[in-house]
């Protein structure tokens, strides 16, 4: 498959995107249905021709290419057809092909399935996304072209970077780019609405579907990174704020707070302005972290290494869309009615005070990673803002936060009654107390850090489970005809608090992990053990081994239970890619039921010993597992019929089928 193919429809689709961009808007100005009716069919089109220039992209890298500048500088024949695909999107040009792939993807979605919409807001919202579309169309022609051709052409590639080589990275970016580029979908409907100048509850439960699928997404991607850099980069650590990585995070956050505040907007009509605004700078901060990770500004194992020219057009990109978006809410802002009233003591008042907690942790977050920054930009000036400085300022605002989870859904709209919300949840909080309690007396005396810490994981999911035990009306019903209702109940309800689950199962994983950690640093000959936590760890021996693009030194270790029984083996290694010349270090994990064991390896001593880095993690893994407990909960609520925005409801179509046969 010729790669000029690939360039061609590109240049293709982003003319197409202008069409999208310009046409529609047109025809909901003038209130010409033909000419709001253009953008569903070109946005369909500009998705497939953005589709089929990635997939010419993959079948080079496929074929291993080298004509092709960008297979030549990330592939190599001799690497796994698997890291052979997924090194497609392992550099700038394609990661930035699958980004926008992405969003011409959810614009057609929108097309396809907001056919309910009113015709203005519908043109409304696909003009926006063509705009977005085309300006990063134009970005990748112009700065980013992934199909540039060598002449001659090498012989052999350069390889993908060695920590790149894994299966997270087939994982990781598409999940992240879902997340990042979803909350487009919610950017277009809010300048769309101020365009529109109707911003109401029925918009709420129209772009709720579309923030909850984004939230999914970015979730997953988050977990999955650090995953990622848990295993693959042998430091044993899973997040390090690394700027990079809180350009991930501070979507999430803003996201997490769109989410609820939209929630308030279409059960109460209350919050639009905030609605609004938040979905412009969730957003908004996506293109942040696009701008962070591709602009040269950053050194992070996650940034991709770029020239300050593309910099310099992601920033105008940025002023263009950010700046315009908020001028318009500036100018809108006051037409705009702010909705139903309540009571501080309410559901609504809870949402909003969960809302104000996030937008301030994000806030901490974009002030610690941009400061540096700002500061060397003045200045000259470097310095490093690292987990201390996160962990003073992020986690005073979060922890109360998870503390008033549980009360929210047991509130009521309008006018709530903390004193019983407080009753019907004390079962729940003296169990998690009783949980701390545990911990600090049989499994840490001098931790109250991780006391307090499991207990408040605990108290996150006995109140989640409190909440769908009253929802199904036990104990006033009986057993049968509760567990009966609780099976009937609301697939929204029931993913509330399924994902407030997972956020305890999360808390649980990272209290554990960070306060009953153990680590040991030794130097072991063959034959020699190490006792790590409750296990004794012996090296067996170093072992060569040859892979298809590197080679290995392995370090086998044998693992042994307090009791002296063999409790499985774990291999570490130090591996060397000839191509690239870089060495990488390959963790050994043994998982053990909720914990692991992870073993690192360093070099060789003069006396022929092996410097080895063992670290007993007790339930680390509940942190991915609450992840994937709260995808599932967003996942069951976006499930719910309530939330489905692609067809009129039964009653509502057998009455339109009726009027229309009369």
């Amino acid at each position: 498959m010729s790669v000029e193919l690939g360039h061609f429809a590109l240049v293709l689709a982003f003319a197409l995107t202008l069409v999208q961009a310009v046409v529609p808007f047109i025809g909901a100005k003038l209130n010409d249905e033909r000419l709001m009716a253009v953008g569903g069919p070109v946005s369909l089109t500009s998705c497939a021709l953005v589709a089929l220039s990635f997939a010419v992209l993959v079948s080079a890298y496929v074929q291993s290419d080298f004509s092709v500048l960008n297979v030549w500088e990330n592939s190599h024949s001799a690497k796994p057809m698997l890291y052979k695909v997924t090194g497609t999107w392992g550099n700038h040009e394609g990661s930035m092909l699958l980004w926008v792939l992405i969003l011409v993807l959810f614009g057609s979605l929108v097309a396809l399935f907001g056919r309910n919409l009113p015709a203005s807001l519908r043109a409304n919202v696909i003009s926006v996304q063509g705009l977005i579309a085309a300006a990063f169309l134009l970005f990748i022609l112009v700065t980013s072209n992934p199909f540039a051709r060598l002449i001659p052409a090498p012989i052999e590639g350069q390889d993908l970077n060695p920590i790149l080589q894994d299966i997270g990275l087939a994982v990781h970016p598409p999940l992240l780019y879902l997340g990042y580029v979803g909350f487009s979908i919610s950017f277009s409907f809010a300048v769309a609405a101020l365009i529109d100048g109707r911003i109401d509850a029925a918009w709420a439960r129209w772009v709720r579907p579309w923030t909850l699928v984004a939230w999914i997404f970015l979730t997953g991607g988050i977990a999955m990174g650090s995953y990622w850099a848990y295993y693959e980069l042998g430091w044993g650590g899973f997040w390090f704020w690394d700027p990079v990585e809180n350009a991930s995070f501070l979507p999430w956050l803003s996201g997490t707070a769109l989410l609820h505040s939209a929630i308030v907007m279409e059960k109460r009509s209350a919050l639009k302005i905030w609605t609004v605004l938040l979905s412009i700078l969730t957003f908004s901060l996506s293109l942040l972290g696009t701008f962070l990770v591709r602009s040269g500004v950053l050194t992070s194992v996650h940034a991709f290494a770029t020239d300050p020219a593309r910099g310099v057009f992601i920033l105008m990109l940025l002023i263009l869309f950010i700046g315009g978006a908020l001028t318009l809410f500036a100018f809108r802002a006051g037409t705009l009615s702010p909705g139903g009233l309540f009571q501080p003591v309410s559901r609504e008042g809870a949402l909003v005070l969960n809302n104000l907690l996030l937008t301030t942790a994000a806030a901490t977050v974009l002030v610690g990673t941009l400061y540096p920054l700002a500061l060397e930009a003045v200045t000259g000036e470097k310095i490093s803002v690292g987990p201390p400085f996160f962990n003073l300022t992020f986690l005073p605002l979060i922890v109360p936060l998870l503390m008033l989870v549980p009360f929210g859904p047991l509130l009521a709209w309008k006018r709530g009654d903390m004193w019983a919300a407080s009753q019907r949840l004390f079962i729940a909080f003296a169990v998690s107390l009783a949980g701390g309690a545990l911990v600090l007396l049989f499994i840490d005396r001098a931790s109250l850090a991780a006391a307090l810490g499991i207990a408040l994981g605990a108290w996150l999911i006995l109140g989640a489970v409190t909440d769908l035990v009253l929802k199904a009306g036990y104990p006033k019903a009986t057993l049968g005809s509760a567990a009966i209702r609780l099976w009937k109940l609301p697939r929204s309800i029931k993913g509330t608090a399924l994902a407030h689950a997972g956020l305890g199962v999360m808390t649980l994983g990272l209290v554990s992990v960070t306060t009953l950690e153990v680590e040991r640093i030794v130097v072991l000959k063959p034959g020699e053990t190490v006792d790590v936590g409750a296990y004794q760890l012996k090296l067996e021996g170093v072992q060569p081994y040859t892979g298809p693009n590197y080679t290995e030194d392995q370090a086998h270790f044998r693992l042994f239970g307090s009791d002296g029984t063999a409790s499985g083996s774990v291999v570490s290694s130090k591996r060397f890619y000839s191509v690239r010349g870089v060495p990488t270090t390959e963790a050994g994990i043994r998982t053990l039921g909720f914990s692991q064991l992870y073993v690192s390896i360093g070099e060789v001593t003069e006396d022929g010993g092996l410097v080895v880095r063992a670290w007993w993690k007790p339930w680390v893994t509940l942190i991915w597992l609450g992840s994937l407990v709260m995808m599932a909960g967003g996942t069951l609520s976006l499930l719910d019929r309530r939330l489905r925005v692609g067809a009129p409801m039964p009653r509502r179509r057998a009455r339109l089928a009726e009027e229309k046969g009369g």
